[in-house]
């Protein structure tokens, strides 16, 4: 099971702090509130997933929370292209949070893998 000291745990806690700050620059400078909230719900809901996988009961409990977590960036990445396709933020800030969240799906999905033996 992970631990808070653990760098998938501090990832995604770092990630959250990330989507807070974007969803306050989306809703104060670009004035945009509904793909905002979308965002700051699926980045921030990956680490609270994370956070729930250390508490788990089970193997099973642990590997359902993680896919949760998994499930949640590949949202955050959608809401991310889609804020970039619609101009609420420019390509320099997508390609470093997009890169982020591409770098923490890549880890839960390995965590995955190992968790269900999944072959790829």
């Amino acid at each position: 099971m992970l631990v808070e000291n653990n760098v998938t745990y501090q990832k995604a806690y770092a990630f959250a702090v990330r989507m807070v700050n974007a969803f306050k620059y989306l809703q104060s400078e670009k004035r945009e509130f509904v793909l905002s909230k979308q965002l700051l719900r699926s980045g921030t809901s990956i680490g609270a997933n994370v956070a729930e996988a250390n508490g788990a009961i089970s193997d099973a409990d642990f590997s359902a929370k993680i896919s949760i977590a998994y499930k949640e960036c590949l949202e955050t990445k959608y809401w991310l292209n889609l804020l970039k396709d619609t101009e609420y933020i420019d390509e320099k800030i997508f390609v470093s949070v997009y890169e982020d969240a591409d770098k923490l799906a890549k880890i839960l999905y390995s965590i995955l893998r190992k968790t269900r033996n999944i072959d790829k």
